[in-house]
């Protein structure tokens, strides 16, 4: 495992550039690390290495996971969240526990967690709709990221019309929170949900306007027509 690691970073260094170091920083108000590695590229080294990586046991392949998040390198966690959705045949309801943790542990920032969870999460979620309630209890819990995932991890369930009333009650837990990166994670997925349910997310919008932050309501009507986005906005 150690020498597949080691190929893996000496790739990522052997790709990376200043310039795109640099710019990738701009998109976050935290400290992030970069090797500056082009997300094509860091796609094309988790391509390249996931024959070798997918015959290890599960075991070892979470071990392996957990070693390049637990470096905090953006473009190694980016690894992870491409292999841990093609690994999907071979997941189940109990490894969400070891999800939760890599996030609790390893999640911070963002790109991170809305690329780990969107996929991973959120397909897992579709594959076992035993495991919603768990994944919405993460709305609760103090961490930030947790707190987003709760949401975003709904994102493509929600594309596709599903689980309405679990991204209700997501959301009437975060409505009130004051961190913008929790505010934008469960407008987005309002806005996800609308696609389908457009009535019934307006009418949660209308409802809770008065105290919803106007970051999350932005995001939630940013799909619908201009006079239902209109009434929307309308101070109360």
């Amino acid at each position: 495992m150690q020498s597949l690691i080691a190929e893996i970073r000496a790739d990522l260094k052997a790709n990376a550039d200043e310039q795109t170091k640099q710019s990738a920083q701009r998109y976050f108000k935290e400290k992030a690390i970069f090797y500056g590695v082009k997300t094509g590229t860091v796609g094309k080294i988790a391509k390249k290495y996931w024959p070798q990586a997918k015959t290890y046991s599960k075991l070892s392949l979470f071990e392996l996971c957990e070693e390049l998040l637990s470096s905090d390198y953006t473009e190694e966690a980016f690894i992870v969240n491409i292999w841990m959705p093609n690994y999907m045949p071979r997941l189940g309801p109990s490894d969400l526990a070891t999800f939760r943790r890599w996030i609790d542990c390893y999640i911070n920032n963002w790109a991170k967690c809305d690329g780990f969870c969107n996929h991973t999460i959120g397909d897992l979620i579709m594959k076992y709709p035993e495991i919603a309630g768990e994944v919405r209890s993460w709305a609760k819990r103090s961490n930030r990221w947790l707190k987003r995932a709760s949401a975003v991890s709904f994102i493509v369930p929600a594309k596709r019309g599903m689980f309405l009333s679990d991204v209700f009650e997501i959301c009437d837990v975060l409505l009130l929170d004051g961190d913008d990166m929790v505010q934008k994670g469960y407008g987005w997925l309002l806005k996800e949900e609308s696609r389908i349910h457009q009535k019934e997310v307006f009418g949660y919008v209308v409802a809770n306007r008065k105290v919803m932050p106007r970051i999350a309501l932005r995001y939630a009507i940013e799909l619908m027509p201009t006079e239902l986005k209109a009434e929307a906005m309308k101070k109360v």
